[in-house]
């Protein structure tokens, strides 16, 4: 399984010959490395509504006749766009032909401002992932605060590495995001959601650091990086 992380809280995964991006805020990322038409996947996973989140979503999965997986009403709003969709909802899991996926809890907001308008589509509940495969899982938080839940989550799944916003202002910050990678039991921890623009900078050495004096392996992945499990 490869890991490759775009900025922001874009992340693409290559598993059992698939490719799975989520959150591609690529268009207007000033970090990311690559054009969404660089882009080919097979599944588009959205952790919820709000625009640093769906980025180019609609038109890639349009592009790649690529399925759109996300909470019920974000994928629906999807399938409107004319996508391929798998809705979904918290607590739920689904088997797909490259893993497993199942929504968690994310304490945050989902609303869609479509282009020059000025107001918000609701798209329900925002929701962290978890996708297993290969004998591995991933979790990605999206946006979210710390929770106490996050304490089930590690009990109840392995996770072998953990994508945890550290931006604060918007999500949680690196004091929670510590809290939250200690609760999760993750073997490694890269953190996300930061340093894209100036009210959310970070510095995520330093906060890799601190997850080492926890005993927890930080990955402090610059746009572009990757790491294989």
């Amino acid at each position: 399984m490869k890991l490759t992380y775009y900025g922001h809280s874009c992340v693409l995964i290559e598993t059992n010959g698939k490719r799975l991006v989520i959150d591609p805020f690529l268009t207007g990322n000033p970090s990311a490395p690559v054009a969404a038409g660089d882009i080919r996947v097979d599944y588009v996973l959205l952790t919820h509504g709000h625009n640093d989140h769906v980025g180019d979503a609609f038109e890639i999965a349009k592009r790649c006749d690529a399925v759109v997986i996300a909470p019920f009403e974000l994928a629906t709003y999807a399938g409107w766009q004319g996508c391929k969709s798998h809705p979904m909802h918290i607590g739920g899991s689904h088997r797909f032909d490259f893993g497993t996926v199942k929504l968690t809890l994310a304490f945050h907001g989902s609303g869609y401002q479509p282009a020059g308008e000025q107001h918000f589509v609701y798209m329900g509940m925002p929701a962290g992932l978890l996708v297993t495969a290969e004998g591995r899982t991933i979790y990605h938080a999206g946006d979210t605060a710390l929770f106490g839940d996050m304490k089930v989550i590690g009990e109840r799944h392995a996770i072998d590495l953990a994508f945890l916003p550290i931006g604060d202002n918007y999500t949680m910050g690196p004091d929670d995001a510590l809290t939250a990678a200690e609760w999760l039991r993750a073997k490694r921890v890269v953190p996300i959601h930061y340093n894209t623009f100036p009210l959310i900078a970070q510095d995520g050495k330093a906060f890799a650091e601190r997850l080492k004096a926890a005993g927890i392996e930080g990955l402090p992945l610059a746009p572009g990086e990757s790491v294989e499990l």
